[in-house]
């Protein structure tokens, strides 16, 4: 349950964050300039370029704290992706199909009656190479 409750807020910090982050004014213009913060001002106004700054700095701490926590939660817990699927039990000499081993497949060539296998030269179509 904490696992979820802190992925959640990580989602949502990281959400913040970008959104923090593409208001701002660059010292290029950037993206704010784009959305009609050009000039010498931020979007939202002269003075809130220093609380916009501060809140990110605020922002991205928390996005690192939230991602240690996270992360130190979810490394004790095994998902489906982390356990390795166990080997199947051999079954006892008793039970129908765990008496003997599996006898190995017969790799020898076939038995042709003592005639050789090999054609002479000849090709499919009866000629001679």
């Amino acid at each position: 349950m904490l696992s979820i409750i802190l992925m959640v807020l990580f989602l949502a910090c990281s959400v913040l964050l970008i959104l923090l982050i593409l208001i701002q004014k660059g010292r290029g213009g950037g993206l704010a300039a784009a959305f009609g913060g050009g000039g010498g001002q931020s979007a939202f106004g002269t003075k809130t370029a220093d609380v916009f700054t501060k809140i990110t700095a605020g922002m991205a701490l928390v996005f690192f704290l939230l991602a240690v926590l996270t992360a130190a939660q979810l490394s004790g817990k095994r998902t489906a992706l982390t356990t390795p699927t166990p080997a199947p039990a051999p079954a006892p000499a008793g039970t129908p199909g765990g008496g003997s081993p599996a006898q190995p497949e017969d790799t020898s060539p076939p038995d042709t009656g003592g005639v050789p296998s090999d054609t002479g030269g000849a090709t499919e179509d009866g000629d001679s190479e």
